[in-house]
């Protein structure tokens, strides 16, 4: 007997033949005589339909609030599941975050898982009936609901995997495992196999959107064995491991876009030391997640400091600017988010020479120009216009694995 984790996101459980398929995908794992936890995330558009009712109320509800609001969809997909398995005859129970124990931090919105405890899960697993489990929440020490952030489901399961030492984590999605870009935007995309933690780490920070980032790092920080499939096909997933067989032989893994990206670009500052911790600390005590930086060879007394922020942090950060004009002293701010960030990411960079010139051959080739460069041992991410960013992933791609 094995401890199975699945986790089922918003396109697999949208509506009632899909909820009928997932039955039977768990209906199947359990009948093959594995112990099974559920990991559901709301239905559908349901978490963006719950904020928009939000903001015809009050579009500056506090976060709280919101984090209570939104709880409620993934509460309507584990009490439908169970209604459904058990009109199959299999025994389930469907569980919310607080009841099984997933403690987190009081940062609402995104909060960190701090432990769960499982002890509800365990009772509920000796009586031997399938667990159905509320993704994306948890409880705060005051004892309120709290929400994980975006893809937050991906994390809860991977840290119900990791504290009830299961034997396999599976993500169901509606792509059938991890690609070396997004097929539906590049038509040579080709499934991976298999692919490092550090690799879909990188790949899921930079905008592949199959994994929730937080979950892999939970996943290689627990050595889960993460597995990443389709709720819409019957075949093998990709794994998501330590060490990879492939390693010595792709130049790359993966490409990436992300198009939820600002570049700010502060014009004119002194041109003295001090002046690069001034801007980031402010940003940094502001909770404003910097991403590429950039800055110009002082000329003429000044310099200009440009970097990348995600679009959520857009205003926030040009008013922590603004407000702090004088103490800063710069001519003017310049906000660009007409841009996108494209991203190459392989462990097998470290040993190949070339793999940027490569890369760069293939955006000159196709006329797209490069706004900013950034890069580390296992990723080379660039900054194009936006309406280029598709075409860019594409030539990449090319280059890398041919047509």
């Amino acid at each position: 007997m094995s401890l199975i984790v699945q986790k089922f996101g918003g396109s697999s459980v949208a509506d009632a033949d899909c909820i009928r398929r997932v039955a039977g995908i768990i209906a199947d794992t359990f009948r093959a005589g594995n112990e099974v936890i559920v990991v559901l995330s709301a239905q559908g558009d349901t978490t963006d339909e719950l904020l928009d009712k939000a903001a015809e109320l009050n579009p500056r509800a506090s976060k709280r609030e919101l984090d209570m609001l939104m709880s409620t969809g993934e509460q309507v997909s584990i009490s439908l599941m169970a209604m459904c398995l058990k009109g199959m005859g299999v025994p389930a129970v469907s569980l919310t975050g607080w009841q099984i124990g997933m403690h987190t931090n009081s940062d609402y919105g995104s909060a960190r898982i701090e432990r769960v405890t499982g002890e509800r899960i365990k009772k509920e697993l000796g009586q031997g009936r399938v667990v159905l489990v509320a993704g994306f929440q948890g409880i705060n020490p005051s004892g309120d609901i709290t929400t994980l952030g975006r893809g937050g489901s991906d994390t809860s399961a991977v840290a119900i995997a990791a504290a009830m030492h299961a034997d396999k984590c599976q993500i169901f999605t509606d792509v059938d495992g991890v690609y070396t870009a997004d097929p539906r935007k590049v038509p040579g995309a080709r499934k991976l196999n298999e692919i490092t933690y550090e690799e879909m780490q990188e790949l899921a920070s930079l905008g592949a959107q199959v994994l929730h980032n937080r979950s892999v790092e939970l996943a290689k920080k627990y050595d889960v064995r993460l597995e990443v499939l389709s709720s819409f096909k019957n075949t093998p997933g990709t794994l998501v491991k330590e060490v990879t067989k492939n390693m010595e032989h792709l130049e790359i893994t993966g490409i990436a876009k992300d198009t939820e990206t600002v570049l700010f670009a502060i014009i004119g500052l002194k041109d003295e030391p001090g002046k690069a911790f001034k801007v980031f600390r402010l940003l940094a005590n502001a909770k404003v997640n910097v991403d590429i930086i950039l800055q110009s060879i002082g000329r003429s007394e000044s310099k200009d400091i440009s970097f990348t922020v995600p679009k959520s942090d857009m205003d926030k950060t040009l008013a922590v600017l603004e407000e702090n004009r004088d103490s800063l002293g710069y001519e003017q701010i310049d906000v660009d988010a007409n841009v996108a960030k494209v991203s190459t990411v392989g462990v097998g960079m470290v040993s190949t020479p070339g793999v940027a010139a490569r890369m760069f051959e293939a955006l000159s080739d196709a006329k797209i120009n490069i706004n900013m460069i950034s890069t580390s041992e296992i990723k080379i991410s660039v900054l194009v216009a936006a309406d280029q960013a598709d075409r860019a992933m594409n030539v990449i791609h090319e280059k890398f694995f041919g047509k």
